[in-house]
């Protein structure tokens, strides 16, 4: 196995934990998303960093995995992206251009996503400043009251056949608000609306499904799907198996140990109270690290096969794990415990949380070392 140095803010014998990201688990991803696709074009979505995990070190190994298609949401996103994956690549920014964003958005071969009237006239404006037609993608609101064109939107667009002159418009896309619910009536409520609404557009492919959508089958994959955290291993839904591939272990190290016993108060609040003799690990993650504080009390780590209970609440450098299961001779400060890993994967951390694993991945801190693994 192959260890890739990533960028961390000191060496690992310094860190308070160490994060390993597996890229082959990400090429393996997405080519199962791309099976899963059929005959629909696979797009990857690494706006965000790549969802924390480092786009610079993400996006390579999937166009080297067969994408072509990127998605970012920030123009920004898109201008460091450009640097990283080859020129033949296509990147669409999800927010459009801001106003004085357009020509940057040119400069660096970058395909905006129109979302409003507005963004249509000043996309126009480029063009005619450009002397030539522009590439964009039309997003329309199928019902998720979110980005996109209303339906009066569309229909000022094909009330004047040259509103969009100049604008070649090659993907209409939108967006399911209750793909991770497949039997939630929604799905199909705004299929049927995207598609209405497209008969009012230029004819393009149309998109409609990220990551759980494209488990919804054929009529939702159309011409493109656009997946990003089922990339990461996160689960499409909660109805059926995560078929996909974990990505990430969270290794973080004991800083001290220490025996309590019944009554004593451990961490802020001193919420929790043993009520018998407990042996206690400080470890150094904390909700500065992306690791919530809804996971005190709730949450657990893992040391092999032995399950270490989160006690009491996570402060923002440490939180503490009952390790009184652990064999003494196993003990030892400076041992690591999973707090991702195979045992417990972001879905689950996310789920003790109150919360999605997007949400888990994309809070992860700078302070871990991070290994990327091939």
């Amino acid at each position: 196995m192959t260890i890739l140095s990533g960028p961390h803010l000191w060496p690992a014998s310094r860190a308070g934990a160490t994060l390993t990201v597996d890229l082959a688990a990400i090429a393996s991803n997405y080519r199962l998303l791309c099976d899963k696709a059929n005959t629909a074009v696979c797009a990857a979505v690494v706006k965000a960093d790549a969802y924390g995990l480092g786009a610079e070190q993400v996006a390579p190994v999937l166009e080297k995995a067969g994408a072509r298609e990127f998605f970012v949401a920030h123009v920004d996103e898109g201008i460091a992206l450009r640097k990283i994956v080859s020129a033949e690549a296509r990147i669409t920014v999800l927010h459009g251009p801001r106003p004085d964003a357009a020509a940057e958005c040119v400069y660096f071969d970058l395909r905006p996503v129109l979302n409003s009237l507005e963004q249509v006239d000043l996309w126009k404006k480029e063009v005619i400043r450009q002397q030539g037609a522009l590439d964009a993608v039309l997003q329309v609101d199928s019902g998720m009251s979110r980005f996109g064109l209303s339906l009066k939107d569309v229909q000022t667009l094909a009330a004047d056949p040259d509103y969009l002159k100049g604008i070649r418009t090659n993907l209409v896309m939108s967006h399911l608000a209750c793909a991770d619910e497949p039997k939630n009536p929604a799905n199909e409520m705004q299929r049927q609306r995207l598609l209405e609404m497209t008969a009012y557009l230029p004819s393009a492919p149309l998109s409609l499904s990220a990551s759980s959508g494209i488990f919804l089958g054929s009529a939702y994959h159309m011409g493109l799907v656009r997946p990003g955290a089922a990339l990461y291993g996160i689960a499409p839904n909660s109805d059926d198996t995560n078929p996909l591939k974990q990505v990430v272990r969270l290794q973080a190290r004991v800083l001290q140990l220490r025996n309590v016993d019944a009554g004593d108060g451990v961490g802020y609040g001193l919420t929790y109270q043993p009520q018998g003799p407990r042996r206690i690990a400080t470890v150094a993650v904390g909700y500065a690290d992306g690791f919530s504080r809804q996971n005190g009390g709730k949450g657990c780590a893992w040391f092999g096969d032995i399950r270490l209970p989160i006690v009491g609440r996570v402060s923002m450098d440490s939180l503490a794990l009952d390790v009184s299961d652990v064999p003494e001779a196993l003990l030892h400060a400076d041992m690591h415990v999973d707090l991702i890993g195979a045992r417990r994967s972001v879905d689950d951390v996310a789920a003790a949380a109150g919360t999605i694993g997007y949400e888990v991945l994309t809070s992860l801190g700078g302070r871990y070392y991070r290994e990327y693994t091939q």
